[in-house]
């Protein structure tokens, strides 16, 4: 299999061998339990495998769900998610996925959303300039010209305006594997990941 579902736990450092700190993202990753398993010779028609993660309260389940994830001997879980399997893998519902599918592995591509700052301005959500601020100007942080007077006569596509900043999903790829703590379940990647504080994340092997 290729990855699994985390939550992002926070950041801190380590230190390597020459005493340089290393900024790093700590990770829990898992443990997820195997709620269904697709074959391409079944009714799905492609290989996959369907892992949840983060238990919810069987109030907030619909019965459904209370019955797909009884299947696979588990309670009621937040999160859902797919990913491939790798040849000669064999799984069945109700095994437990832990941090230690990343053992040995050195690249993780970390998937999540990233934090929402709702309506924002063109110098905030596009690091622009201001405007004159002396002899009276009045456009101190309003926008400038935003197209041409005639010709084509309209604002152009992807042209830097005031809009939604974040809030949307973003992939880092290839960020190393500093450290994976299997008594705790905690996977330790260098640099920094989309999300806030107790965030979902997908993890998955770089390619």
């Amino acid at each position: 299999m290729n990855g699994m579902i985390g939550r992002k736990l926070g950041m801190t450092r380590l230190f390597d061998e020459d005493g340089r700190h290393v900024p790093v993202t700590v990770i829990e990753a898992g443990p997820c339990v195997v709620t269904q398993v697709k074959t391409a010779a079944g009714v799905d028609k492609y290989d996959a495998v369907q892992l949840g993660f983060g238990p919810l309260k069987p109030k907030n389940a619909p019965r459904p769900q209370k019955g797909h994830f009884e299947k696979a001997g588990s309670g009621p879980l937040r999160i859902v998610g797919e990913f491939t399997l790798d040849e000669g893998d064999a799984y069945v519902r109700g095994d437990r996925v832990d941090v230690s599918l990343f053992a040995g592995v050195a690249r993780v591509d970390v998937t999540g959303v990233t934090r929402g700052f709702g309506f924002q301005g063109r110098i905030k959500r596009w690091n622009q300039g201001r405007g004159p601020a002396s002899h009276g100007s009045k456009n101190v942080r309003m926008s400038g010209s935003t197209g041409m007077h005639t010709k084509p006569g309209r604002s152009l596509k992807n042209t830097s305006m005031a809009g939604q900043l974040g809030n949307k999903q973003e992939t880092k790829k290839n960020l190393s594997v500093v450290r994976v703590d299997q008594e705790r379940n905690l996977l330790l990647v260098k640099g920094s990941v989309p999300g806030s504080k107790n965030g979902i994340v997908y993890i998955r092997v770089s390619r």
